[in-house]
């Protein structure tokens, strides 16, 4: 048996995409699974220009049992954020969280879960601001 999850887009505008991800674990959990791909996204529609990458600029999650890293994809991927129970970041006011991978940048969004045991979940929504070649 594989974890139980789900990647639903919400929502995929110019400026905006907003993603819902849940998980129920079997107790193997996830590590460095794509979850955001941003060449599945939306391109740009005056300009036809691509997403190439993402910000995030809100978190709203709730966890039980788990935790989650949220990696930007790289060669070596690049931890942005650990989650745990239940909260809402919101990074309007500072600027959205970037992505500093490095080398090897794909612009792509990976998770991690560590400590998963059977029935385990978690509710993870990112809301990201897109960004064009």
């Amino acid at each position: 048996m594989a974890d139980a999850v789900t990647t639903q887009i919400i929502h995929d505008g110019d400026r905006q995409v907003v993603m819902k991800f849940t998980n129920i674990s079997d107790g193997t959990g996830e590590a460095a699974v794509q979850k955001v791909d941003v060449s599945t996204l939306q391109p740009e529609s005056r300009t036809g220009r691509v997403c190439t990458e993402v910000a995030i600029s809100r978190i709203y999650y709730d966890l039980s049992g788990m935790s989650v890293d949220i990696l930007w994809d790289a060669t070596v991927d690049a931890l942005c954020l650990s989650l745990s129970s239940q909260g809402v970041f919101d990074f309007r006011d500072t600027g959205p969280l970037t992505n500093n991978a490095g080398a090897g940048v794909t612009g792509d969004i990976n998770f991690t879960t560590t400590g998963a045991d059977l029935s385990d979940r978690y509710f993870v929504m990112l809301v990201m601001d897109k960004k064009y070649v």
